[in-house]
C-alpha cells in the first residue's frame, strides 16, 4: 500500500525576506512521518493573492493533503483565507461559530472585538474549523487543504488538532551507517544496492571531520524486514 502524501505551503513575505526563520515545515515533516503520511513537497510564497491561489490549486490536485502556514491573522496582509477560498471555489464570510469563539475570547481578555479581529472569523463555506487552544482564532480545513497559523506554537497546536482525524499508512523507518569514506568511493556499490531494494529510499550525506571526508548512509522504508536486510548488506559492503 502506498502511503498518503502531503505538501506544505509556507506563506509570508517575512519568511522570504529572511526576517523570520521557518520551523513549521520541519515540525510537520516529523509528525507526518510518525503517522505514515509522506511529505513530498514544500513551497514558500509571498503575500500575493494570485500566487497563493495558484499554489493551493496545484498542490491540492497533486497530494492527499496540503497544509498551509501563515497569513490568517487580523492585518491587511493576512490574505490566506480569501486565497484558499478562491482556490477551492468557495464563498467566504464571517462564520457565526468562529465569531462566537473569538467574541468570548476577547470578552474574557477585556479587549474589544474590533473589525480587524473579526477578520479572523472569515471562513470559507463548507470548511471545518481547526481548534486553536493557544490563541482561540481557528484555522480551517476545506477539501484536502488544512489552513493554519504561522506562529510556531499555534501551528503545532493546530497540527495536533488535525492529525488524529487523518488516515496514515505504515510509519517511515530509517537506519543509518557512518563510513569514513567520501561519496566518490562508495557511490558505485551504494547505487547498486539501492537498485536491489527499489521499495527503499537510500541517501548519502557527506561530512568533513578533522579534515577527513566521510559519509552518512541512510536507508528509509516502511518494511522492517527489507530495511534490516538492506542494512546487513550495507554493513558488509562498508562496515
Amino acid at each position: 500500500m502506498t502511503n498518503p502524501t502531503a505538501a506544505i505551503l509556507v506563506i509570508g513575505d517575512e519568511i522570504l525576506s529572511g526576517r523570520t526563520r521557518d520551523s513549521n515545515m520541519h515540525f510537520l515533516a516529523e509528525e507526518l512521518t510518525r503517522i505514515g503520511i509522506t511529505l513530498r513537497e514544500a513551497r514558500m510564497v509571498a503575500d500575493i493573492h494570485s500566487e497563493i491561489v495558484d499554489a493551493v490549486r496545484t498542490l491540492s490536485s497533486k497530494y492527499t493533503h496540503v497544509f498551509t502556514s501563515g497569513g490568517i491573522g487580523p492585518t491587511h496582509d493576512d490574505i490566506t483565507a480569501d486565497a484558499v477560498a478562491e482556490a477551492m471555489g468557495a464563498p467566504i464570510s464571517h462564520r457565526a461559530d468562529a465569531m462566537a469563539l473569538l467574541q468570548a475570547h476577547y470578552d474574557r481578555s477585556g479587549l474589544p472585538f474590533n473589525e480587524a479581529r473579526q477578520r479572523m472569523a472569515r471562513i470559507p463555506d463548507g470548511a471545518t474549523l481547526i481548534d486553536n487552544p493557544v490563541s482561540t482564532a481557528p484555522g480551517f480545513t476545506i477539501g484536502n487543504v488544512h489552513v493554519m497559523a504561522g506562529v510556531p506554537n499555534i501551528f503545532q497546536a493546530m497540527v495536533a488538532s488535525v492529525l488524529p482525524n487523518l488516515t496514515g499508512g505504515p510509519p517511515l523507518l530509517s537506519q543509518s551507517l557512518r563510513v569514513n569514506r567520501g561519496e566518490g568511493e562508495i557511490a558505485g556499490p551504494f547505487g547498486a544496492l539501492a537498485s536491489e531494494f527499489p521499495e527503499l529510499s537510500m541517501g548519502s550525506y557527506p561530512f568533513i571531520q578533522n579534515g577527513a571526508h566521510g559519509t552518512n548512509l541512510v536507508v528509509r522504508g516502511t518494511d522492517p524486514g527489507q530495511l534490516d536486510a538492506a542494512m546487513v548488506k550495507l554493513t558488509r559492503l562498508f562496515g
